[in-house]
């Protein structure tokens, strides 16, 4: 039986398809929730018959892609990350990776979070939300800066929560971009995006479980990183969990942790039970203004650090000028650290990364790990009791 090579599988076109569709190059800023949504985005183009190679997403946030090409374009003051935008706006039009036709910068108005149906709702920042057009005004100033490259900036709102409403918001978008598109064809492609991404969250949520199983049978720590999905890029977060991985510790990612029924009902069946909470994604005990996704995540990932005894610390960050971060600092510690889980935070992250002091931290939490994460672990060991799923197989 032949073996379909990556090229085989991304060179499939769906039948029909017009040549100026599979000749149509997007390209697509590697920005903000673009960090936790991208799958989306790649499955649903491809399946449109987009040409994978004709899919360009702009390079990791760095200081000289912002003083190369987003000099003199800013138009709004406000957080870090959202600034850093106008740089990979400038990087697509100028074609540095490779040319394009089309901008594609969704204004991404709700997510597809994993706690929707346990929470108020699973809204995007409205700054982030909005990023794409304030961006755009700043290539707008002198002259159609998108005109005179012959690109189209296409930036449909889009409720990523709401699967139902997706497919027409996108084809309204895109119907004078993409030949022959249809309603119907869109809707495929949306249900083939949902699927990627899913795909893609799924496989990380089991490698997340291999991780705390590994941990678990050898009784070794790990560490848990509480953060908006464009911390990883690396621009932004500054690959301060890579720093802290070199010890030797294993790193999860808040937004990639398991949700198994089993892992879940060990960890929050209790309060279940008593009527503490609605269900292992409840957060109305201690988050009940529940409307941000990317903040009721982390406020999760904070209840579920303090109950996972090989969690023995988690490492938070925030960006500059956050404002949805900042109500949330007192509460996400206070729920970690009445755990006995080590909590350390990296607030107001900007373009410069003071590489000594981040040096420091890294090492004192390196330190504190190595002298107290035998103590953590026994003490949520036994606050948890008995029955882990994760060390099932070894009890086999």
């Amino acid at each position: 039986m032949p073996i379909r090579t990556w090229a085989k599988w991304f060179g499939r076109r769906p039948s029909g398809v017009p040549a100026s569709r599979r000749s149509l190059r997007v390209g697509i800023p590697k920005v903000l929730n673009l960090w936790s949504t991208h799958q989306f985005w790649w499955g649903f183009f491809t399946a449109l018959g987009i040409d994978p190679a004709h899919l360009v997403f702009s390079s990791d946030t760095s200081e000289e892609q912002g003083r190369q090409f987003g000099k003199g374009r800013g138009t709004v003051d406000c957080c870090y990350p959202v600034k850093c935008v106008t740089g990979h706006y400038g990087e697509l039009l100028a074609g540095a990776r490779r040319p394009i036709d089309v901008l594609f910068s969704p204004m991404i108005y709700s997510l597809p979070s994993f706690l929707r149906g346990h929470v108020a709702d699973n809204l995007a920042c409205p700054r982030v939300m909005a990023a794409p057009e304030n961006v755009k005004a700043g290539f707008l100033r002198e002259g159609d800066g998108f005109a005179a490259r012959g690109v189209r900036h296409v930036a449909p709102l889009v409720a990523l929560a709401e699967p139902r409403i997706v497919p027409r918001q996108l084809h309204a978008a895109l119907a004078d971009v993409v030949e022959g598109l249809t309603l119907e064809e869109t809707r495929r492609a949306v249900e083939a995006g949902y699927r990627a991404l899913e795909a893609f969250n799924a496989a990380l949520r089991a490698r997340s479980r291999e991780i705390l199983a590994t941990c678990a049978r050898a009784d070794r720590p790990c560490l848990l990183v509480l953060a908006r999905p464009y911390h990883l890029d690396p621009g932004i977060g500054h690959e301060i969990e890579v720093d802290l991985q070199a010890y030797g510790y294993p790193v999860l990612w808040g937004q990639y942790l398991p949700l198994d029924e089993d892992l879940l009902d060990w960890m929050f069946g209790a309060e279940v039970r008593a009527g503490v909470i609605r269900s292992p994604l409840d957060i109305s005990d201690v988050w009940p203004s529940s409307y941000s996704a990317n903040t009721n995540e982390i406020l999760w990932g904070a209840k579920f650090a303090a109950r996972m005894p090989w969690v023995a610390c988690v490492v938070r960050l925030s960006s500059y000028e956050c404002g949805m971060d900042q109500p949330t600092y007192t509460p996400v510690q206070q729920i970690v650290e009445r755990s006995g889980t080590l909590f350390f935070a990296f607030q107001e992250l900007d373009a410069t990364k003071p590489a000594g002091s981040v040096k420091i931290r890294v090492e004192t939490i390196a330190h504190y790990l190595e002298r107290a994460a035998g103590a953590i672990i026994a003490r949520k060991k036994a606050a948890m009791g008995p029955g882990c799923p994760l060390l099932a197989a070894q009890a086999a």
